[in-house]
């Protein structure tokens, strides 16, 4: 069986505290909320995720068979406590509460893919040689903030990274946020970041921000706007995006066809809490009465 995309990354439990002061403890991980968005894409999806094999739960959480998931065992499971100030969740503080170990190459299940996705949380989670080993078997997908946001006794801080012009020639689909897009490039212009990060070597760019979504071939930038009518799910919104995008390419659709059915699919993610649930129909619905 061939899939379209595998989600390699840590599982994750997420302490998420309001700005009223609510904390509601969920599964997160970008591997978590991405193969939500990519199944409701209509993807065969794979999931290489790392956690403590004690935390079932987890796993009931992801909904997934063990022909389509597998379990890289750790000795803790990633936790992590976002704490928000505003409404919209725009201004928060993110800390690490544990961390998984760092996942390898010769932990990932021979599985015959279209696009890996390196779908991490936190500076350590992957061994880059991840890179070099995935790129002989398919395409490779990674999100900036695996390599940006940094566990520093407990607190998420996020620096450079240091080895980006070494592994970003190995990288088919980068996403970035508008703020990591700025601290790779050092511009805070998204499509210039965007032109910056293609010329480092990564193929296809896709830069997130609040109100649009973008995505940069080294040819042309297309755009699109983010319509949802509130945020009561922002946690996950780049995770989401990325995996509907990244499935929509996987199964042939061009950039901005991808484009619009991920923005759409995570503007309507955020309008409710938790992973993005539906059918792609309820993703064309969504087009044709808040985009057409």
């Amino acid at each position: 069986m061939k899939y379209d995309v595998m989600f390699i990354g840590p599982a994750s439990r997420d302490e998420n505290i309001d700005y009223t002061g609510k904390k509601v403890v969920e599964f997160g991980g970008a591997a978590f909320y991405g193969e939500y968005a990519a199944r409701v894409m209509g993807g065969n999806v794979f999931v290489a995720l790392k956690m403590n094999p004690d935390d079932r739960e987890i796993l009931d959480a992801f909904r997934l068979d063990e022909q389509h998931l597998k379990v890289l065992p750790a000795s803790v499971t990633t936790t992590m406590r976002n704490t928000y100030f505003t409404a919209d969740r725009e201004r928060r503080v993110t800390e690490a509460l544990a961390q998984a170990e760092q996942i390898r190459p010769e932990e990932i299940p021979d599985v015959d893919c279209s696009i890996y996705h390196v779908a991490g949380l936190l500076y350590g989670d992957f061994d880059l040689s991840l890179f070099p080993f995935l790129k002989k078997k398919g395409k490779v997908a990674a999100d900036m903030q695996s390599f940006l946001r940094h566990n520093e006794g407990g607190k998420a801080v996020f620096h450079d990274w240091a080895q980006k012009n070494q592994y970003m020639p190995y990288i088919d689909f980068l996403k970035a946020d508008a703020r990591e897009a700025e601290i790779l490039t050092g511009t805070a212009d998204r499509r210039k970041a965007a032109d910056l990060l293609h010329k480092m070597g990564a193929k296809e760019v896709f830069i997130s921000h609040n109100t649009e979504m973008i995505v940069f071939d080294g040819r042309y930038t297309a755009s699109c706007p983010v319509k949802s009518r509130n945020l009561s799910g922002r946690t996950g919104r780049g995770d989401t995006v990325f995996g509907a995008y990244l499935t929509a390419r996987s199964k042939g659709e061009p950039i901005d066809r991808a484009l619009l059915y991920a923005t759409a699919a995570v503007s309507m993610k955020m309008e409710a809490p938790g992973p993005l649930r539906g059918t792609k129909e309820d993703i064309r619905k969504y087009i044709a009465k808040l985009y057409d």
